[in-house]
């Protein structure tokens, strides 16, 4: 038999599968997928309860119903002041992950260059290198995640053709600060190149900080494409609604990519999130509330269990040293140290090193944090009879 694709066939089955089929395996408290444990907006189901049951149910257009791409285009206005196109500047994807998909493989020629920040999103780097493209990394320094400016300006090349950015980051929790975003569209600026911007935990920021944009800076409007998604905004993960606001000339080609690889997104659930995206100015300012609450609340429980926290400064994620966890046996890493407190403590985290290409530390694990209260302090129940406290 012919193999497969080589370099999609190189990747294992992902950490967040492996761990949840653990987790499941021994009965354990899931905190390593991200995703919320609720229905999600109420108001937003019933809309698009009732877009299906009454609504056109066929194929929609390919670049989103115009509802949805005016909606975005508000949305943008509303919270950064950008002025949006929305039939020139506008797409709808069947999630933020085939958003990335078409922006990588529609920009990325073989040999092209693309910068990367560690730790980073999982479906990263498989996208780019089946593109073609060659990642060049940039270490972001814990605890405070930092960026080293001469190791920013040594990731670029006169090869370089974008960088992703993560901001508000999966998985460090980290919202990049107004000095080290100027640094990163100098960069992009000085080099020629272009910027695909993940930010669907745009309205998931804590401690009174506000989201800013990369497109929001001089010269960046017409360099960057910024990805949204429903699913974090709605706690509606399963939905995998996304959307893509570019300038024309760079949403082009990545439109041609999208109407190869899914075309449209459901109708019903696009007629949603429009509806939602024009909700008051509440219900955003309350997500994030709710959220930064029960990061407290997981984040306290964590330090009273012995395991150190690191900042957590947006997303649904909280990190934790484990360098002098009760009971870390000698030569265990953070891989190790998560499959054993799933199947002895009952109690699944994500190893960060899984975020890594190289470089990866060993000592930090990923907590979410995104779920009920009850379950919170269940998991925190455990990890202290596990670390005898």
């Amino acid at each position: 038999m012919r193999s497969g694709n080589a370099i999609l066939s190189g990747y294992g089955t992902t950490i967040f599968e492996a761990m949840s089929r653990l987790a499941g395996a021994h009965n354990a408290i899931n905190l390593g997928q991200g995703f919320p444990d609720d229905r999600g907006a109420e108001d937003v189901l019933q809309v698009a309860a009732r877009a299906l049951l009454e609504g056109n149910n066929q194929y929609p257009p390919m670049m989103g119903l115009p509802a949805l791409r005016q909606a975005v285009a508000a949305h943008a206005a509303r919270f950064y002041g950008l002025d949006v196109d929305w039939e020139r500047e506008v797409m709808v994807t069947s999630g933020a992950t085939e958003a990335l998909a078409a922006c990588l493989f529609g920009l990325i020629e073989p040999g092209d260059e693309v910068v990367l920040f560690q730790p980073l999103y999982d479906s990263y780097v498989p996208i780019i290198r089946r593109a073609g493209g060659i990642p060049r990394f940039v270490r972001l320094q814990p605890p405070g995640w930092t960026v080293d400016p001469d190791e920013l300006a040594a990731a670029f090349s006169p090869r370089t053709k974008l960088v992703v950015l993560n901001n508000p980051l999966n998985p460090a929790a980290k919202v990049w600060s107004a000095e080290e975003l100027r640094l990163l569209a100098d960069q992009v600026i000085a080099h020629d190149c272009l910027a695909v911007c993940d930010e669907v935990y745009e309205h998931l920021v804590f401690d009174g900080r506000r989201h800013v944009p990369l497109m929001t800076l001089p010269g960046m409007r017409g360099r960057t494409l910024r990805i949204g998604s429903a699913g974090k905004t709605f706690s509606l993960t399963g939905w995998k609604v996304g959307y893509v606001t570019a300038a024309p000339d760079l949403l082009q080609p990545v439109a041609k990519a999208h109407q190869y690889l899914t075309f449209s997104t459901p109708p019903n659930l696009q007629a949603a999130v429009a509806y939602g995206l024009a909700k008051d100015d509440a219900y955003f300012g309350l997500l994030a509330a709710a959220l930064e609450a029960k990061r407290d609340r997981l984040a306290a429980g964590l330090v009273s269990a012995g395991l150190p926290v690191l900042p957590s400064e947006g997303t649904y994620f909280v990190v934790a040293d484990i360098t002098g966890a009760r009971g870390l046996r000698r030569g265990e890493d953070d891989a190790d140290f998560c499959r054993r407190l799933t199947t002895d403590a009952g109690v699944a985290a994500i190893p960060v090193s899984a975020f890594y290409e190289e470089g990866a530390p060993t000592h930090l694990i990923r907590f979410c944090f995104s779920k009920q209260d009850a379950i919170l302090d269940s998991a925190v129940m455990r990890l202290k009879e596990f670390f005898g406290r």
